[in-house]
């Protein structure tokens, strides 16, 4: 057999060597194969890069709230296209997202004060506290958990995580009444926990309520400092930090892992 044509009829014959190398050629051509396509789905949903795309997606929210500085609320006020309860409704979406993005809520629990007034105001910095609570509890949940759980291996950690898990409601329940304690990193230790979703959106919502309308009535009232509903509310920052230190003070044992 000759490599390219024959030398009495000129006809083209292909060796098995040149065979073999076109059919790996066509082979890499051609679509992925089934196996391929489920290694490359396996990394793609793996945990660690699941946890990647959270940290993406929590650093781009963090990028947009510093470019578009949504507190200018404050001092220019809202958007007189919307009024009433359709601008409370749209403020809470936007207070949800806020908080996703690592925006403090007592900023945002002022500006709703100062926006809507006291009870307008407290309706939509709730339903905005709830809804960017459930965000980042289900964000953490779906793609931090998995990769996170394995690293609870210090004592405090594991303790903090048992009394989550076991004991969801009430420990968010004293988180959410302690001023002291960081929203977005509440959010996220409950998503990493065993804790329930429903359990814990109560929990933010009821322990929520004095902290949050405290704020609110202080914004609305900031212009008048020395009135008597500011300075109640003023009361109703420090009296919930302090059931918040004793309940935490009455649980160390648990915290310390005895």
């Amino acid at each position: 057999m000759l490599d390219a044509t024959t030398r009495s009829g000129g006809t083209a014959t292909v060796t098995p060597r040149t065979a073999a190398t076109e059919l790996a050629v066509a082979t890499t051509a051609g679509p992925v194969s089934p196996t391929g396509l489920a290694r490359v789905t396996r990394v793609l949903l793996s945990p660690w890069s699941r946890l990647s795309l959270l940290v993406a997606l929590l650093a781009s929210a963090a990028t947009t709230v510093v470019l578009f500085q949504p507190q200018q609320l404050l001092t220019n006020g809202w958007p007189p296209q919307l009024g009433g309860a359709a601008a409370a409704l749209a403020y809470a979406v936007a207070y949800g997202l806020c908080t996703v993005a690592f925006v403090p809520r007592p900023l945002l629990n002022l500006a709703a004060g100062a926006l809507f007034g006291s009870q307008l105001g407290l309706a939509s910095a709730l339903a905005g506290t709830v809804l960017g609570s459930g965000i980042a509890f289900c964000l953490g949940r779906v793609l931090g958990q998995e990769a996170l759980r394995p690293l609870l291996r210090g004592k405090w950690l594991k303790a903090a995580d048992g009394q989550l898990s076991r004991h969801g409601f009430r420990t968010m329940l004293a988180m959410r009444l302690f001023p002291g304690v960081p929203f977005a990193a509440s959010n996220y230790c409950a998503a990493v926990s065993r804790m329930g979703l429903m359990p814990f959106l109560l929990a933010t919502g009821l322990g929520s309520i004095p902290n949050t309308a405290a704020y609110v009535v202080a914004g609305a009232r900031a212009s008048t400092p020395t009135s008597p509903a500011f300075l109640i509310a003023l009361a109703c920052i420090a009296l919930p930090g302090l059931a918040g230190a004793v309940v935490a003070w009455r649980k160390r044992h648990r915290l310390r892992g005895t």
